[in-house]
């Protein structure tokens, strides 16, 4: 039963019901938990990568130099299975390119480009794809299992 302060759900049983939170249901429901988790880690990290191909030619930011290479990190305790998705900038220096007739060269007629490579952004959007497809597929299937072990 649920102590006060804490508020939990319970499962109709004739001899009286036992909290959500307890082990036989975390060990059903883990699995969900832990690929929906993954999933929206991957989802974070196409988001990441899509704002990189998106601003790969952006050389003038409201900071005023060309856009940096954003990298998703991923971290976590594994003791407690908590996970946590940072997103850092990449401090390389972009490519220089001669143009004078840009807006944005210097004295020069350089012009600062992103330090975003368009291979490596397509190379992890593909990771990241099929990571997030594959949780979903472990998602699937411990939807299904479940449903059958309540069929049981």
């Amino acid at each position: 039963m649920a102590t006060s302060g804490q508020r939990c759900a319970t499962v109709a049983e004739p001899g009286g019901g036992f909290p959500i939170t307890s082990r036989p249901f975390r060990q059903l429901l883990g699995p969900l938990g832990i690929s929906a988790g993954g999933m929206s880690r991957q989802q974070k990290f196409i988001e990441v990568i899509a704002t990189n191909i998106a601003n790969a030619e952006t050389t003038r930011t409201a900071q005023g130099g060309p856009y940096q290479r954003q990298v998703a990190v991923a971290g976590g305790d594994p003791a407690n299975g908590s996970m946590t998705t940072q997103v850092v900038t990449d401090k390389a220096a972009g490519r220089l390119v001669y143009d004078p007739g840009h807006p944005d060269a210097d004295a020069t007629g350089y012009v600062r480009y992103p330090n975003v490579d368009l291979a490596t952004e397509t190379v992890d959007l593909m990771i990241a794809r099929r990571m997030h497809e594959a949780n979903a597929t472990v998602f699937q299937s411990a939807k299904a299992m479940l449903r059958r072990a309540l069929d049981i």
